[in-house]
């Protein structure tokens, strides 16, 4: 626990919360939820063993054996369904787990198995919304990878999804939205009084890194930070601002005149900025969907003799599976992807030698404590500081172990 406590030691929980807590992890996510939960009480016990003067065990409910709530999404045999809530949410800070990509859940239809898309899991969102019937004192929805967060911006005759369903969890009284790594973040301009925050995980996914590797050389001479394209420049220009590096950029050459699988195809990527040769390359972006683009982009930068190449991506689907990346890494196009636990993926994906998991379920334990506590997220928030001891602690890691690095 000395990790946990030195968290918080510069802003203790002295307070009372807004309300017993409740956590409720919709299909698809229960072992993050089961994860969260763990960490939530060992939260709970430090303040209680700690704070004599702490009165929040006064406060009805905090005494429950976990955080958990209980709840189903059944259906019917024509694919109808409903939320039930299968214990009291009442005066409860209720916190909702739910993630939209989680396409391992299924359910019947006319005989068939059906994996529940975006749109069933939004549904089921919903309908455990309904379900609280008001009961519940504060609902927060903490939805990692944000429904429809792609299609975030009207181009021309089409649907702006993203901005509907947060108008439509505010309309039900949804009164914070948690998500990580928004596509746009722009799209909260759609609930302009309604609590939303894009939380990037920036720190989990180098400590990673950092974690598996001891031979990096953080520096100007050896590493260098590269954007895959012009909308994740902000996240590679924190990286190189934080890290002290020199940072390039790619930009995606598209055929206007076509549209695949609803894009305009890549035609070619055009690199932008310092020489690359002989150094490790760090790729940071949102999403690695199929993956194709991230493999072109090692190849382009391998072209340009650099060393090692690290991809990293908050949400990683490879909806296109995972040949493709076992071939790269044979031939040493790439090294290390590094991606979250925030959606779900398929199982094997971990038992890839190449594959490198950032768990953010302590992360989400500290943003709920916080909110519960009705705290200040700015710590959180920004990872500068933590980042900047992660790199000390690094360097003082390597020296002990008596790394020697040319």
């Amino acid at each position: 626990m000395t990790d946990f406590v030195s968290t918080w030691n510069n802003e203790s929980f002295l307070t009372y919360p807004v309300g017993p807590l409740g956590l409720i992890a919709m299909p698809g996510t229960e072992k993050m939820g089961e994860k969260v939960n763990s960490w939530l009480k060992k939260w709970r016990d430090h303040t209680e063993d700690s704070f004599a003067g702490d009165d929040i065990r006064t406060t009805p409910g905090v005494e429950r054996e976990d955080f958990l709530v209980k709840v189903i999404c059944p259906r019917f045999g024509n694919g109808e369904g409903k939320g039930m809530i299968r214990e009291s949410i009442r005066g409860m800070d209720l916190y909702i787990l739910c993630d939209p990509g989680a396409y391992n859940v299924t359910y019947n239809l006319y005989g068939m198995d059906v994996p529940l898309g975006p749109d069933e899991h939004f549904a089921n969102l919903r309908r455990i919304i309904a379900a609280t019937n008001g009961k519940a004192k504060r609902i927060t929805v903490i939805m990692p990878m944000l429904y429809e967060g792609r299609q975030h911006r009207r181009a021309s005759r089409e649907s702006l999804d993203c901005a509907m369903m947060l108008q439509d969890l505010e309309r039900m009284g949804v009164s914070n939205i948690i998500t990580f790594d928004a596509h746009d973040p722009r799209v909260q301009n759609a609930i302009p009084t309604g609590g939303f925050d894009s939380i990037m995980p920036s720190y989990q996914i180098f400590k990673a890194l950092l974690k598996n590797d001891k031979t990096l050389q953080i520096d100007k001479d050896h590493m260098m930070i590269v954007s895959p394209d012009e909308g994740a420049i902000d996240r590679n220009i924190f990286y190189a601002s934080v890290l002290g590096l020199d940072m390039g950029m790619f930009y995606k050459r598209r055929d206007y005149t076509q549209i695949i699988n609803g894009r305009n195809p890549i035609v070619a990527h055009e690199y932008m900025g310092n020489r690359v040769e002989g150094k490790d390359i760090f790729v940071a972006d949102d999403i690695i969907s199929s993956g194709d683009s991230i493999i072109e982009l090692a190849r382009e930068l391998k072209k340009r003799k650099a060393n090692r190449i690290f991809a990293a991506a908050t949400f990683a689907l490879f909806t296109n599976g995972l040949e493709a990346y076992d071939q790269a890494y044979r031939e040493g196009i790439i090294d290390r992807v590094i991606s979250t636990n925030l959606t779900y993926r398929r199982e094997e994906v971990a038992e890839r030698e190449w594959f490198l998991e950032a768990d953010m379920s302590k992360y989400i334990s500290y943003i709920i404590a916080t909110l519960n506590h009705d705290r200040s997220l700015s710590r959180l928030l920004n990872p500068y500081d933590r980042l900047h001891g992660l790199l000390k602690r690094y360097a003082r890691e390597q020296q002990e172990a008596g790394i020697r690095l040319v």
